[in-house]
């Protein structure tokens, strides 16, 4: 099965090697890397440019304006050629050489699947071996109790987003929320949970960078509840934070 992998960049020189050497050193050959950067002006390119030639053909790359993160992840997933699409985000890295072996291994031994989802861990920014919090997803259970995966870790065939679309452009701090409840509980997408941590995220995400956005972000999972038409009680922020902070403590 073909992989198709995508990372999505924007001023990320500080980070970006450090993904893209997670992917080099996968033990799965079988990997189309998708690069798509929005302009980015801080010696990104010079990045992508410099480990091009190590992927022999089978890394592709754009650099151009978009609407945001969502929007270029979109661009991502237009041009994957893959049988499985997954992302890595460029301040993110797999967490093993055998994270998408791993995968494909799932879809291979459960013909009738449609999506792998998996475990991760929040690793202090500066030291990626720190670990912060393990993000344990679990079987999967209602979004409505504050149920989710982690979206690092939400690897899909390509057919489905074919079907069922990609991210939803008008939510701005929650678009991955609403794409993994859209195909779960609305399309009843068919999934297999993984129980090991394959990513290692970096804290400091755009959305938990300030009260403001936290805030929004949660009132932007309650309209994608609406949005799809799955009921949701007004209490759903609380439901959704308990078990992440519980995870702190595990």
């Amino acid at each position: 099965m073909k992989f198709s992998l995508v990372t999505v960049t924007y001023n990320s020189v500080n980070t970006l090697r450090d993904t893209i050497q997670s992917v080099l050193l996968q033990s799965y050959p079988e990997i189309e890397y998708i690069v798509v950067d929005g302009l980015s002006t801080d010696g990104t390119i010079d990045v992508i440019k410099e480990y091009e030639p190590q992927f022999e053909g089978r890394m592709q790359w754009v650099s151009e304006k978009d609407e945001g993160l969502y929007d270029a992840m979109n661009k991502g997933f237009a041009r994957a050629t893959g049988d499985i699409v997954g992302i890595i985000n460029s301040d993110d890295l797999l967490a093993k050489t055998t994270a998408i072996e791993e995968v494909v291994g799932c879809f291979e031994n459960n013909e009738n699947i449609d999506c792998v989802y998996a475990d991760l861990y929040y690793v202090a920014q500066y030291d990626t071996s720190k670990i912060i919090r393990h993000w344990i997803t679990g079987e999967k259970r209602s979004f409505s109790k504050g149920w989710h995966p982690a979206h690092p870790t939400f690897y899909v065939k390509r057919e489905v987003y074919q079907k069922y679309g990609t991210f939803d452009l008008s939510f701005k701090f929650a678009a991955d929320f609403e794409l993994m409840l859209r195909l779960m509980e609305k399309d009843h997408i068919r999934t297999f949970y993984l129980p090991e941590p394959l990513v290692r995220m970096r804290l400091g995400g755009t959305t938990s960078k300030s009260l403001s956005n936290i805030k929004r972000g949660n009132m932007e999972c309650l309209n994608a509840f609406r949005k799809n038409g799955i009921p949701v009680s007004m209490f759903y922020p609380l439901y959704r934070l308990l078990p992440k902070l519980i995870q702190f403590f595990q």
